[in-house]
C-alpha cells in the first residue's frame, strides 16, 4: 500500500497526550505508582453529541492504496493460533454492537460494508466517524469484525458483529492556535476520548475497542484523565459495556511508550500506560509474536489482563477494497503491520462472541470469562505482568463451564451440518471377524453339547426300559 509515512505509536501519543496539572507528578505517598486514585464520579461528563473541539485543518494527505486488490493466499497466523474459525461454530457475534474509537472506520470497505454506522467525529464533525484518512480505525475494525475472504479464508475474530464508528484522532490533521496557546500536531485528546466513551455508551454499544495508549512517568492524573476513569467506570459498572484497550508500544519519547517496565517491583513502574492504568475496569492487551512469546514492543505492566497476536498481521486494505499485511512509506519501504493495536480488537471481538453466546453474563462477568479460559503463563498464580492472564483463547471462552457461573446458560449453538470424519478412522474388519469366529465357535460347542446330551439321554433311556422276552 502506498501510504504516507505513520508511526501509529506516535499518533496515539500525541493524540492522547496526557495534560497534567501544576503538582501532579508528586505521586500520593501512600499509594503504589502503579495504582490509578479511586475513581471519583464527579468528574463524569454528561453525554454530548460528538463534535470537533477545534477547527482541525488537513496538514497531510490521507492514505491512498497501491495493492491492486491482490488476494494474500495464507490465513494469518493469529486466525489460526486462535482457531476462529472454530470458535465461529458457537458464535460469530451476530447483534452485538462493537464500538472503535480510532481515526474512523472505512464503511465502504466489502468486508464491512452494511454493518458500519456513524458514532460521531471529532476530528471532522459533519465526516461522522465513517471517514479514515490514517488507515489504521479500519485496520483495527478488520481485525475485530471483518466478514470471510472466500478467496483468501481470512476472517475478522466477529464478522458478524455490527461496527460503531468514532473518529477521536488523526495523525493528518493539526490545529493552529490564532492565540499560540494549545497548537497541536495531531488531532485529540484525552477529553475526547472520555466524551467518545459515554457517546459509544448511549449508542448502545456493548463492546469498546481502544486502540490508543499513551505513556508517562507515574503522577497522579490530570483533570481530563480523571474524565477518562470516569467514564470508564461508568460504562462497565453502570451501563454493561466491556472496554478492550490496547496495552501500548515501546519507542522514542516522541513515538509513545520510551521505558520499558523492566523492574521486578511491579508496585513501583518506570512508566504508566493510559486507559490500560484503569485495569479494574478494562482488559488491557499485551502482544505476542508467533513464537509464542510477548512482543519485543509490547508494554508491561501489573494492569495487563490478557494477550494476542500482535505481530505479521493481515487485515484490510484502509483505502482499497482487499487485504493488506504490510505498510507502504513514502520511500516505498515495506514494514510488517504490528502493534498492541492489532492485538486488541482480536480480544475485542472474542468479547462480541462471549457477549452473543452468553447474553445474560454482565460486563465484569463477560472479563473475567476472559481471563479465566486464557492460556495461562507458567508462573505462580497463572498470570504475569507481561501477558497478564496468556493468551486468548476464544473456543475455551466459548465453551468453557465456569465455577463462578454456577446457572448461567449459553445460548444453543445453531445446527452444524458435517461430515468430518477422524483422520484415522478405525478398522473395524478385525473385531467383526473375531466376534464372527466366536459365534461360530459357541454355535459349534452348543451342537456338540445337545449331541452329546442326546446320545446320553438315550443310552440312559435303553438301559433303564424292562426287558421284553417273546413267549415260545
Amino acid at each position: 500500500m502506498k501510504r504516507t509515512t505513520r508511526k501509529f505509536a506516535a499518533l496515539t501519543a500525541v493524540a492522547l497526550t496526557l495534560a497534567t496539572t501544576p503538582g501532579a507528578h508528586a505521586q500520593q505517598a501512600n499509594r503504589p505508582n502503579s495504582v490509578p486514585p479511586p475513581v471519583d464520579m464527579k468528574f463524569l461528563k454528561p453525554f454530548k453529541p460528538p463534535a470537533e473541539d477545534v477547527d482541525y485543518k488537513l496538514k497531510t494527505n490521507c492514505i491512498t492504496s497501491g495493492t491492486g486488490n491482490r488476494p494474500i493466499p495464507n490465513k494469518p497466523w493469529g486466525q489460526m493460533q486462535l482457531r476462529l474459525e472454530e470458535a465461529h461454530r458457537f458464535a460469530t457475534g451476530a447483534g452485538v454492537k462493537l464500538a472503535v474509537i480510532d481515526t474512523g472506520v472505512n464503511a465502504e470497505h466489502p468486508r464491512l460494508k452494511g454493518r458500519v454506522t456513524g458514532g460521531g467525529d471529532y476530528v471532522e464533525t459533519e465526516k461522522g466517524g465513517t471517514f479514515d484518512c490514517d488507515g489504521h480505525g479500519t485496520e483495527v475494525a478488520g481485525v475485530a469484525a471483518a466478514s470471510k475472504d472466500e478467496a483468501t479464508g481470512f476472517v475478522g475474530a466477529a464478522p458478524e458483529a455490527e461496527i460503531i464508528s468514532f473518529r477521536q484522532t488523526s495523525n493528518h490533521y493539526e490545529y493552529k492556535d490564532p492565540a499560540n496557546k494549545d497548537n497541536r500536531d495531531s488531532a485529540g485528546k484525552v477529553r475526547t476520548l472520555a466524551e467518545a466513551i459515554v457517546a459509544a455508551v448511549e449508542a448502545e454499544a456493548d463492546v469498546i475497542n481502544i486502540s490508543l495508549t499513551s505513556c508517562e512517568t507515574p503522577h497522579e492524573p490530570s483533570e481530563q484523565e480523571r474524565e477518562l476513569q470516569a467514564a470508564i467506570h461508568w460504562a462497565v459498572n453502570e451501563k454493561n459495556v466491556v472496554i478492550v484497550t490496547a496495552a501500548g508500544n515501546l519507542g522514542s519519547p516522541q513515538d509513545g511508550c520510551s521505558v520499558q517496565n523492566d523492574n521486578q517491583n511491579v508496585d513501583h513502574v518506570n512508566v504508566v500506560a493510559s486507559p490500560p492504568w484503569y485495569a479494574d475496569n478494562v482488559l488491557s492487551v499485551a502482544s505476542m509474536s508467533g513464537a509464542g512469546t510477548v512482543s519485543q514492543f509490547s508494554v508491561w505492566g501489573p494492569w495487563i489482563s490478557v494477550a494476542a497476536p500482535g505481530e505479521e498481521i493481515t487485515t484490510l486494505d484502509a483505502a482499497g477494497q482487499g487485504l493488506a499485511d504490510a505498510k507502504i512509506d513514502a520511500r516505498g519501504a515495506a514494514s510488517p503491520i504490528q502493534g498492541t493495536s492489532y492485538a486488541s480488537p482480536y480480544v475485542a471481538g472474542v468479547v462480541a462472541l462471549v457477549r452473543q453466546r452468553f447474553p445474560n453474563l454482565g460486563a465484569r462477568a463477560v472479563m473475567e470469562r476472559v481471563k479465566a479460559t486464557a492460556q495461562h503463563p507458567g508462573n505462580p498464580g497463572g498470570r504475569d505482568h507481561k501477558v497478564g492472564a496468556g493468551m486468548v483463547n476464544p473456543v475455551a471462552a466459548l465453551t468453557a463451564e465456569l465455577p463462578s457461573e454456577q446457572g448461567a446458560q449459553a445460548s444453543a449453538p445453531p445446527q452444524l451440518m458435517t461430515n468430518l470424519d477422524p483422520l484415522n478412522p478405525p478398522d473395524h474388519t478385525p473385531l467383526i471377524v473375531a466376534l464372527s469366529g466366536t459365534g461360530a465357535g459357541v454355535g459349534l460347542l452348543l451342537l456338540t453339547l445337545f449331541i452329546v446330551h442326546t446320545v446320553n439321554r438315550n443310552r440312559a433311556r435303553r438301559a433303564t426300559a424292562p426287558v421284553r422276552r417273546s413267549v415260545l
